[in-house]
């Protein structure tokens, strides 16, 4: 892997301040927030070039952070907007498939990012 630009995490925050991502993250046991942090790091250093198992592209401009630990799929869905990356909000993944509720989620969240940008309303 070569190494891209340094890019910076954000975690989306809805309107009212809640941050699914973060609450997902911070429901997971010690050991597995450690290696969360650490796939973190490596898509802060690597952006879009983090390849699988590392990361995917889901559909569009949802991408997935897949984190494998104790036997558990953890997913993070994120996007990138300009040279940050937006994490929307994490699971723990059953199926060989992205559930479809999750992915509309992630992209209703980067429509309302966007829009919330566009209007002033988010700063970065």
């Amino acid at each position: 892997m070569e190494k891209a630009n340094c890019y910076q995490v954000l975690f989306y925050k809805n309107p009212g301040g809640r941050c699914p991502a973060e609450e997902f993250l911070s429901a997971l046991p010690v050991k597995a927030r450690a290696k969360v942090a650490k796939w973190i790091e490596k898509l802060e250093e690597f952006g879009p070039d983090l390849p699988r198992p590392y990361a995917d592209i889901v559909r569009g401009k949802v991408r997935e952070l897949r984190v494998v630990f104790a036997s558990l799929n953890y997913r993070f869905l994120y996007f990138f907007y300009g040279k940050h990356i937006i994490i929307t909000s994490g699971f723990i993944k059953k199926t060989d498939r992205v559930p479809d509720n999750e992915l509309k989620k992630a992209e209703n969240m980067l429509h309302d990012f966007e829009h919330r940008i566009k209007k002033g309303d988010i700063e970065i």
